[in-house]
Formats: C-alpha cells, sequence, structure tokens
C-alpha cells in the first residue's frame, strides 16, 4: 500500500435479512479482508422501508456490534437501549461521535434512509489475508425493510497514530436512592490506556443523584451528570444527529438521555477502575471502557498524497473537553 489513505470495499449485500427490518434480528458474516494500517471499519446503509423505519436517525437500531479481527476482539458495543421510538440521537452514533470515529446520516432522509458509521480499530494488519467476523444485532425497526444495499469499507491510513479497543462492558444492578461502589473490569491483556467511559442505563434517562459520578482516580467528590457534559462536550451542542423532518441540515443536542461519555483523560490500563454512583432508580447500567495504544503505521514503496491526516482518538477525546 502507498502511503496516505485508501478506501477499500470489503463486502456488499442487498439481502433485506441483513437489515433491521419489523422483528429485531442479527446480521454475522465472515469477511476476507486486505492488510495494511486500518484506521477505521466502515458500515454504510442505503436503504428503503414501507414507512419511517425509526424517529430519528436509524443508529437507534443498533442493539449490538461485535467485531473480531484474526481471532481478536476489537471492538464489543452493548447498547443499554435502542428502539426505533427515539426521538432523539442513536447512542451507537453519539458512542462513535465521542471516540474519534464517525457517524452522519444523510438529511431529509424518511421511508429511504442513507447511513454511515465509522468505526476506529487503529490496527496494523499483516500483508496476508485477514478474517473479519462481523456482528451487528438490529433492533426492530417500525415498519419491514423493502430494499437495500449494505457495505462494509476499509479506510487505511499510514497516519495512524493509535489503537483503539472497546471492551465487553461491566454490568450493575443498582438500588434506588443509593451511592454504590461498581468496579469497572479493565482487562490485563489489552494494551494501552483507559481514555473513557460509556455508561449507559436501561432506558432513555439518565435515574442520577445530585452525587452522580465519581471516578475515585479522578476526582476526590461526586461529579453531577451534567457536569460529565461540560467536560465531555456533549453541552457545546456536541450531540448531532439527523431528524427526518429536517432535509438540509442535522440537529443539534446536549444530552442523550440514559447515556454519558466520560473522559478518563488516558488513566492508565490493565487496572480496574472504581466509581462511586448514585443512582435515583432500580436499574441496571452499563460501563464499558474504551482502550487506546500507540500504534505503529507502515508506509508504502511510494508518496502518493502529500497531506498527512493523523488518526488520534485520544485527540478527539480531549478535544471535545478542550473546547
Amino acid at each position: 500500500m502507498a502511503n496516505g489513505v485508501m478506501l477499500s470495499k470489503i463486502y456488499e449485500t442487498t439481502t433485506t435479512g441483513d437489515f433491521p427490518t419489523a422483528t429485531a434480528n442479527t446480521w454475522t458474516q465472515g469477511v476476507n479482508a486486505p492488510g495494511g494500517p486500518v484506521e477505521f471499519l466502515m458500515l454504510r446503509i442505503d436503504g428503503t422501508w414501507a414507512a419511517d423505519p425509526a424517529a430519528a436517525d436509524i443508529s437507534n437500531l443498533v442493539d449490538n456490534m461485535r467485531i473480531i479481527i484474526n481471532g481478536e476482539v476489537a471492538f464489543d458495543y452493548r447498547a443499554g437501549y435502542a428502539v426505533n421510538t427515539n426521538n432523539l440521537a442513536g447512542c451507537f452514533g453519539a458512542f462513535l461521535n465521542q471516540i474519534g470515529g464517525r457517524y452522519y446520516e444523510v438529511p431529509g432522509g424518511t421511508t429511504t434512509r442513507e447511513a454511515y458509521w465509522a468505526i476506529p480499530i487503529g490496527r496494523q494488519l499483516p500483508a496476508a489475508v485477514n478474517r473479519f467476523e462481523l456482528i451487528v444485532g438490529w433492533a426492530a425497526a417500525a415498519e419491514s425493510i423493502s430494499s437495500g444495499s449494505l457495505e462494509w469499507w476499509l479506510r487505511t491510513n499510514t497516519g495512524m497514530t493509535q489503537q483503539t479497543t472497546v471492551v465487553s462492558p461491566t454490568s450493575y444492578t443498582h438500588t434506588a436512592n443509593s451511592i454504590e461502589m461498581v468496579t469497572v473490569r479493565i482487562p490485563a491483556n489489552v494494551p494501552g490506556a483507559v481514555a473513557g467511559i460509556l455508561v449507559q442505563n436501561d432506558s432513555a434517562a439518565d435515574e442520577l443523584g445530585a452525587q452522580g459520578i465519581r471516578v475515585n482516580a479522578l476526582s476526590q467528590f461526586g461529579v453531577e451528570v451534567n457536569m460529565w457534559r461540560f467536560w465531555n462536550g456533549d453541552l457545546a451542542n456536541g450531540i448531532m444527529y439527523s431528524e427526518p423532518v429536517l432535509t438540509t441540515m442535522q440537529t443539534y443536542a446536549t444530552q442523550v438521555a440514559g447515556f454519558l461519555f466520560i473522559p478518563t483523560f488516558n488513566l492508565a490500563g490493565g487496572q480496574d477502575i472504581v466509581l462511586q454512583v448514585n443512582s435515583t432508580a432500580n436499574t441496571t447500567r452499563t460501563y464499558t471502557p474504551v482502550i487506546v495504544a500507540p500504534v505503529s503505521a507502515s508506509s508504502g514503496p511510494a508518496e502518493t498524497q502529500t497531506a498527512r491526516v493523523k488518526g488520534s482518538p485520544t485527540a478527539a477525546i480531549v478535544a471535545r473537553s478542550e473546547n
């Protein structure tokens, strides 16, 4: 591969059973792919439904996503909730936009939707044939799918600087009106530092008290939920999503209820992170760590581009706090 950015399509299907449809379903596919510095794995959907499939963007229909590369789990996302009636940003799309990935949907889509998910991977894969196992759990859409195209792409980039791993979440069943200690498990076999923790409730409600969430390694005090939204950039209209009623622009918001990304500013990896959580309801939350590690991308034989694109999830997360 030459120096710079390269886009490669690795899979495409028009089978409607692989899309979100009127009943929840799981799509699983093994794909052979070329090697190189894989910065992003991208999913593109262009589909037509019998009627509007979701009240807002179709990221609301992603219930879970698991990506396994050459036997290694690189990405294990599970939504706290995923429903087609949510009239705000979908949790999965908001999560990608927080950690240096991207989710955009073409505005104005109602029955026809065109959406793009760029999932940060940051792996230098060998030049031989590589194996991707892709698993997507779709929540039920409001209507059945009529037709469409589902595509998976790789973006390789010799300027990428970090590997990103979204590890399996820690779940905790909370008791109403109490402050409880939650130990977020950080696997010792995943190299790197903890860039942040995604906290999700099991419904579209924060249900956090005045003491909010304290990360013991970051504060001696409880931090209220809106203060975390100040630090992660959400309060600066940091949530962007597509509403079907708007045809030429995206919609901005300051929160997704029941969804909170806590930047941890690259806490040392390999050791668990302890939180104190003030819950106002009997509910189950999940705590998903995002681990980043430096990576050296291999260059190709010749320069083909003069602009260097530096891929860094840590820079994207910290930039939201600095604004």
